[in-house]
């Protein structure tokens, strides 16, 4: 089989190339894509959706992708199709983790995707902490990935506020307005050059609690229902048939953890390899120190959030990797790996006892991790309701949701 070429991406082309963001977390990326504005890089985040993406992606990619994969192809080709870009001065951006699966290989997909349909001069950048490619024209230095982590930071604590007062607000639409509004001011903050300093982003985030506790709210019970799976279709709107969109219109509350959970997952894991395998011994001082930061941040939230007192507060991150212990091992690290199992103990002791278990379908990681563990957290806790909801090309809306109802019933029976 032939292998698509690769494009580097330049200095030149930094300066005149808009680079395509694939949809996951729309908050959290419109933010990332500020901090690099910061840098000189012009960043769109894409959000459309449709059948038409899935039938594009097919059309370009093997039958054996998975899911997430035929849509990033798809939506990628459906962009550059559009006219709204000129391919010669359009850049594509993949977020990679460097482990198994779609973590190392969809920049060879896209590439083959994209020789196919016409458009092979198009660079497609790798955004790993890795190295699984150079590219002279981005670089991942430390000012950049001070801003990320806020940027992280800021998206979880939005998305976390909209999903506690969305199903309760009096005035429909207001806690979806207000997050826009903060997302356009952060963005501008963190996109505007300026140095970070840490006082304004802790009293950013006092402001924006006191102003989502501002929001009138009905009283009423709303079942609890929590979201775990493969990372993009737990997040992504297109991934999973807005999921969310659909167990709102059925009254409950959705509760999602956050990325930066993810994020101090993959840190936890390289830290974990040196532990079992002795592996990383050089870089393990500086990926330590970054740990330990990354906990930092997130503590300091926590600690806003218990003192505001309002909205349920995050779970440290350390209680959440406990919590796993017993249940898998922490060396099961291929995808979502042992975080999948730990997040739907963590959201069971937070009393958020519903829980919808994403899947690509046939992704061999998750349906180990994710729905191969649901029988032995059931069995050591009999009061969680989890069901799992593959996601395919080929899968029906209509069944996935008729499944979300049935789980539904059955909590407010219970």
């Amino acid at each position: 089989m032939s292998h698509a070429p690769y494009v580097p991406f330049t200095k030149e082309m930094k300066q005149r190339y808009t680079i395509l963001v694939p949809t996951m977390l729309p908050i959290h990326f419109r933010l990332v894509a500020s901090v690099f504005a910061t840098y000189g890089y012009h960043m769109e985040v894409l959000d459309t959706s449709g059948p038409e993406i899935a039938e594009m992606g097919l059309r370009y990619t093997h039958n054996d992708a998975c899911y997430p994969a035929v849509l990033v192809v798809g939506q990628f080709l459906c962009a550059l199709q559009s006219g709204r870009y000129d391919p010669d001065q359009t850049a594509l951006i993949m977020f990679q983790t460097g482990g198994g699966c779609r973590a190392s290989n969809y920049i060879s997909l896209i590439r083959k995707a994209l020789e196919r349909a016409g458009y092979a001069q198009v660079p497609v950048i790798s955004f790993s902490f890795s190295g699984l490619e150079k590219h002279p024209g981005f670089r991942l230095t430390l000012p950049i990935l001070h801003g990320l982590m806020y940027a992280v930071l800021y998206g979880d604590l939005l998305m976390t506020l909209l999903n506690q007062v969305k199903p309760y607000e009096e005035r429909p639409g207001e806690a979806e307005a207000l997050a826009a509004r903060w997302t356009q001011r952060l963005g501008r903050e963190l996109g505007s050059g300026s140095r970070i300093r840490y006082r304004r982003i802790l009293d950013n985030n006092r402001q924006i609690l006191r102003d989502f506790a501002a929001i009138q709210r009905k009283k009423r019970d709303a079942v609890k229902v929590g979201v775990v799976g493969e990372i993009f279709v737990k997040y992504s709107p297109l991934g999973n048939n807005h999921l969310e969109d659909f167990l709102l219109s059925e009254g409950a509350e959705i509760v999602t953890p956050g990325l930066m959970d993810f994020l101090l997952y993959c840190v936890y894991n390289v830290l974990e390899d040196g532990r079992l395998y002795g592996r990383h011994a050089l870089t393990r001082p500086i990926v330590r120190a970054a740990y330990k930061l990354l906990l930092k941040k997130k503590r300091d939230v926590i600690a806003l959030m218990r003192r505001h007192g309002i909205f349920a507060p995050w779970t440290p991150f350390e209680q959440t990797a406990a919590l796993a212990r017993g249940y898998i091992s922490q060396g099961a690290k291929m995808g979502e790996g042992w975080l999948l199992t730990a997040e739907m103990l963590e959201l069971a002791q937070s009393g958020c006892r519903n829980i919808v278990c994403t899947q690509p379908f046939g992704c061999l990681p998750n349906h180990i991790c994710g729905k191969g563990m649901m029988k032995l957290v059931k069995e050591r806790n009999p009061q969680v309701n989890i069901v799992a909801i593959d996601y395919d090309a080929s899968a029906t809306r209509v069944n996935q949701e008729n499944r979300l109802k049935l789980m539904l019933s059955a909590a407010r029976e219970s």
